[in-house]
């Protein structure tokens, strides 16, 4: 985006009231809702996304407020419920906020807030802890096979991407995904401690949160749910082990209800703004994340689809 066009973006916010006159050109204070605990794969992205408001000069500040439980869904009440109206406030959310509304379908939907971009794609990556005597994904199929109930599965809220992923995986190697033994987590923080406590069989999340983890040898990846190996990681894909399971995990942004149209048109124009800077191009490549800007009309269609097609998988894998 040229300074010119980004300055009448700011312009406009502050036209419809939203933006001071004098603050257009050092940005103004921001609020960013993480519907997660910290640690996890929302609240790197959502603090990734405030740095680089910032650095873009669409914010002087952000504060930051995690608000785990539900799949974000709790985060999300609170956000429709406190920010009604305001265009410095932002919420993360992505493929893991869908599945939990479909499972759980919590009194506040996602509906009653303001579509504003989808930011990046990330796919799951399945580890062991590194004293598991597990070794391979096979491993772990034919612990599952035997005894489905034995298997514990590790990672996000009821819902997420990995929750998905594991009833996909059964589905296919032939055992009731109903009898998956799925352990829910608030965050990838509290995800992680697990899988070093031994507390659960297998855990997923994005690699990113593993990373370290995997480098110091505390951790051991069986498998990734992408199309291809994830750079980096050594580790097949779930196809490349003859599991028909592919599925990846994306991240967006949403605004508060109540916002006029010029409001939520400069406020995505900052947004975009952002994902321009160098400290964001810095958390994609530090991340492993692949960018998947999409905004406006098609970033609504995409969201609408998503909740369709992740609704049919979830029907297919017995999961509601």
């Amino acid at each position: 985006m040229r300074r010119d066009t980004f300055l009448k973006s700011l312009a406009a916010l502050a036209a419809t009231g939203g933006l001071p006159l004098a603050a257009q050109a050092a940005g103004v204070p921001m609020k960013m809702m993480i519907p997660a605990n910290p640690g996890g794969g929302w609240d790197t992205t959502g603090r990734a996304l405030g740095k680089a408001l910032q650095d873009a000069g669409a914010a002087s500040s952000v504060q930051y407020e995690n608000k785990g439980g539900a799949a974000g869904a709790l985060g999300l009440a609170q956000f429709v419920n406190a920010s009604k109206g305001d265009p410095h406030a932002l919420l993360v959310m992505g493929a893991v906020m869908l599945g939990g509304i479909i499972s759980g379908r919590p009194p506040v939907s996602l509906t009653q807030a303001t579509p504003i971009a989808r930011l990046i794609s990330e796919y799951n990556v399945y580890v062991v802890h590194a004293a598991s005597p597990l070794k391979t994904m096979k491993d772990v199929i034919d612990q599952l096979k035997k005894d489905p109930g034995s298997v514990k599965w590790g990672g996000g809220s009821r819902g997420a991407t990995e929750h998905v992923a594991a009833a996909m995986i059964a589905r296919d190697v032939g055992v009731d995904a109903a009898k998956i033994n799925y352990v829910p987590f608030r965050g990838g923080g509290e995800a992680t401690a697990a899988i070093l406590g031994g507390n659960v069989t297998i855990g997923g999340s994005g690699f990113s949160e593993f990373q370290p983890y995997l480098d110091s040898g505390k951790m051991r990846a069986l498998a990734v749910t992408a199309p291809t190996r994830i750079k980096g990681l050594n580790a097949p894909t779930l196809k490349e082990l003859g599991i028909n399971v592919e599925i990846g995990n994306w991240r967006g942004i949403y605004a508060p209800p109540g916002i006029s149209a010029e409001q939520r048109k400069a406020l995505t124009a900052l947004v975009v703004q952002a994902t321009k800077s160098k400290s964001w191009a810095e958390s994609l490549e530090k991340n492993g994340w692949t960018p998947a800007l999409l905004a406006g009309p098609e970033f609504d269609a995409f969201v609408d689809r998503e909740f369709a097609t992740l609704r049919a998988i979830m029907v297919k894998s017995g999961m509601i």
